[in-house]
């Protein structure tokens, strides 16, 4: 009735349990700080002993009426809904959380405080939402500078980072904490952009026509023809530009090779595909 989707807040819910594990399993357990708002409360937490539960949503307030302005009413409502369910998994997994203790292997436990934080992240974002504080920030710096979400994060966590440093993490448990927020930043890019990779392919060659019309008719692919000159030449010729699945390159270059052995062949990753044959049918319709 709101416009909301089911399926977008059964994950936000899904992804706000997977941080919410991290942070009490990896960070709290293993004295490991955080970037943004989370860091915060990491702050908090560690100097005066206060609930990250109730901290979260207290210093997320201001900054729910920034959301208002900027975000849609659907974003808004999913980042009420991401923080208030971080809030809780936060509290549930507190009561009685697994011995997850890697002091011992500050790495691995680094290693998996970003992981859990950055897939907890990156599926929220992917479906629409926030958990709130410098999550919106990074979402609004997208919008309109177009820096990429994870980017703007790790930016705005080291600053935390550094004054947490100051505050009660030692040099060493600073160094693990960075390595924990670049993986997470990393994780979180990784999911946004898509964990499907496709293969872009720029096809030049003197049998254009042949080609094309192979990649149609063999692989029911599209292909899209670009007008190229030469620079040395000078010579006009048609490129050639489609995009397959990763599992259809060796198919697309056999076919290349017997219409032009000589047709030169660039491909390049794409992280995520919109469109007809990826993510819509033949008849537009989309494909679940």
């Amino acid at each position: 009735m709101l416009g909301l989707k089911l399926k977008n807040i059964v994950f936000i819910l899904f992804g706000s349990a997977v941080f919410s594990f991290g942070i009490v399993h990896f960070n709290m357990q293993n004295n490991l700080g955080e970037g943004g708002f989370t860091g915060i409360t990491l702050l908090l937490y560690f100097l005066w002993d206060w609930d990250p539960a109730i901290s979260n949503i207290v210093l997320n307030i201001p900054v729910f009426f920034i959301g208002w302005k900027f975000l849609g009413r659907n974003t808004f409502i999913y980042t009420i809904i991401g923080t208030l369910a971080v809030s809780l998994f936060l509290a549930v997994f507190q009561i009685n959380p697994f011995a997850v203790e890697l002091q011992s292997d500050m790495t691995l436990a680094a290693l998996f405080a970003g992981v859990f934080i950055g897939v907890g992240l990156g599926i929220i974002f992917r479906y629409g939402g926030t958990t709130g504080g410098v999550d919106i920030i990074a979402r609004l710096v997208n919008k309109y500078a177009g820096w990429s979400m994870g980017r703007t994060m790790f930016l705005f966590d080291f600053f935390v980072i550094a004054s947490s440093i100051a505050a009660y993490l030692d040099m060493v448990q600073g160094m693990y904490t960075l390595l924990a927020v670049y993986i997470g930043a990393r994780v979180i890019d990784f999911i946004q952009e898509g964990a499907y990779a496709a293969r872009g392919a720029t096809i030049i060659s003197s049998q254009s026509d042949q080609i094309a019309d192979a990649i149609i008719k063999e692989m029911d692919r599209g292909v899209t023809v670009l007008d190229g000159r030469g620079s040395f030449t000078g010579e006009k010729r048609d490129v050639l530009y489609c995009i397959v699945g990763r599992n259809e390159i060796v198919r697309l270059k056999n076919i290349i090779n017997e219409i032009d052995p000589h047709a030169f062949v660039a491909m390049s990753s794409v992280h995520d595909v919109v469109g007809e044959g990826f993510t819509l049918d033949e008849n537009k319709n989309p494909i679940e």
